[in-house]
């Protein structure tokens, strides 16, 4: 198949070497040229470096001969830009697949619905789930989950990026698999902050799993099913992203545990962690949806607020007894 990959960054590089590994005419489009020259070359030194790549593929600059006659595009565009691009596909009729985590702050809307103004629901999908772009690029086994309304897309998107090492299964519940991989990341923020703050595995393990609560209430308020989040997109990509030392949110919320201000954190990465706008865009929803969010809202307090870290856990450990639900 004919499939372009928008977005040349760590996620969007591994999963075109997974399709073009699968024997697919693969495109990478970025605006990024000297990433773009690299990849000419089989490297992708800024996002995956040491990786070899393919050099077989082809590399687009110019989006419209980019996009031009796929029959499958994939968009790893960082979600406060994704939907400058989603709007260019209006009338696309390739399968658009999202692969993209985040939450868009003015509409609270996932990437898939943002897709879904440009294209019929049925040939939307997202891939979601436990994944580091480096360690799909090294052929490390790892499994995901393709969500799509329509089985018969879900399936093809599975087939498209199915890999011996590279186990795709499928669901029908959208925004279940986008909550799930949109939401983990503010908590791993919590438990960055959880290990800078020098707290031990009992903090961690009662903080992952409150949150999973948590995020299940969210996301079921919005309209997802509640048992997508016990899968690989929800309990899944929490754990890897909360407890694995690659996990970029979890650094930013290590270095806040540490006493490092966010301002300074800013200064010296530019391109923050998902995590951060996705808190600003959770804590916003949950307000709208009247949905009890305390581990999102004390992180939303540390990123935006400038709260304590330890003031934080306290407020949160003194909350009111209640049952576990």
């Amino acid at each position: 198949m004919k499939i372009t990959v928008l977005g040349a960054g760590a996620w969007g590089t591994a999963l075109a070497k997974v399709l073009n590994e699968n024997g697919n005419a693969v495109t990478l489009w970025d605006i990024d040229m000297g990433t773009l020259d690299e990849l000419r070359r089989g490297r992708n030194e800024r996002y995956l470096s040491g990786v070899a790549l393919p050099t077989d593929w082809k590399v687009e600059a110019d989006f419209a001969r980019a996009v031009a006659g796929a029959e499958c595009l994939a968009l790893a565009i960082p979600s406060q830009a994704f939907r400058q691009v989603a709007v260019k596909l209006k009338g696309h009729p390739a399968i658009l697949v999202s692969v993209t985590k985040g939450i868009e702050f003015e509409t609270g809307e996932t990437m898939s619905r943002i897709l879904r103004e440009q294209a019929p629901a049925n040939r939307v999908a997202a891939l979601s789930g436990p994944s580091f772009a480096r360690e799909v690029a090294l052929g490390i086994p790892t499994t995901v989950v393709c969500a799509c309304e329509s089985d018969g897309t879900a399936r093809t998107v599975q087939g498209l990026f199915h890999r011996p090492k590279f186990r795709i299964y499928r669901s029908t519940d959208v925004l279940g698999v986008e909550y799930g991989g949109a939401l983990k990341n503010i908590i791993a923020i919590a438990a960055g902050v959880s290990d800078g703050l020098g707290y031990g595995d009992n903090t961690k393990a009662g903080l992952v799993t409150r949150a999973l609560s948590e995020i299940r209430r969210l996301g079921v308020a919005c309209g997802a099913q509640p048992e997508t989040f016990a899968g690989l997109s929800g309990l899944g990509d929490l754990m890897l992203t909360c407890f694995s030392k690659q996990s970029r949110n979890r650094d930013l919320g290590e270095r806040l545990g540490r006493g490092e201000a966010m301002t300074a954190i800013q200064a010296s990465h530019p391109k923050l962690a998902e995590g951060y706008p996705t808190a600003r865009s959770a804590h916003r929803l949950a307000r709208e949806k009247k949905v009890l969010t305390p581990i999102i809202d004390e992180v939303y307090a540390l990123l935006y607020e400038g709260k304590e870290p330890k003031q934080a856990v306290q407020d949160l450990i003194s909350r009111a007894f209640k049952a576990e639900d």
